[in-house]
């Protein structure tokens, strides 16, 4: 069995934290920090998701080019191509998505509805608990505890 992202939503919750397009990336950053996250959604004007802005883009966009993150606005450093998955995606498909597009956060969408997001370490949290799984009940197979 390939665990879906919905049960790794269901074991992980499904708070979606965001910022909008206009917050500085200062601002984000304590945001991240508060939650414990590692990445915020961005949402424009019209309240739709617009970007994702990761501590990643701000090593690589802010501090590596000199900028400020008290003058910087989210929606400047912003990554704004998204890659998303849809709750019924396995765990397989979510990874293989991460590392084709190099990615590290996907955002869960139901019916066009942003319901969660997964990062990389969820996923790899619950593709780990899967195999563990499995090569306990190889073990007590080859055991013979289900003889």
């Amino acid at each position: 069995m390939n665990a879906t992202v919905r049960q790794i939503l269901q074991r992980k919750g499904s708070n979606v934290w965001s910022v909008s397009s206009d917050t500085l990336v200062y601002r984000a950053l304590q945001i991240m920090q508060e939650k414990e996250i590692g990445a915020l959604v961005v949402m424009n004007e019209a309240g739709e998701m617009a970007g994702l802005i990761s501590e990643r883009d701000y090593a690589r966009k802010v501090i590596l080019e000199g900028r400020s993150s008290r003058e910087t606005a989210t929606k400047d450093i912003m990554a704004k191509e998204l890659y998303s998955v849809a709750p019924g995606a396995t765990a397989e498909e979510c990874i293989s998505l991460m590392l084709k597009n190099r990615v590290r956060h996907l955002p869960v969408l139901d019916n066009e509805k942003l319901v969660g997001l997964v990062s990389i370490g969820d996923v790899v949290r619950a593709i780990v608990k899967e195999q563990r799984t499995t090569i306990e009940h190889l073990g007590d197979y080859i055991s013979g505890k289900y003889v």
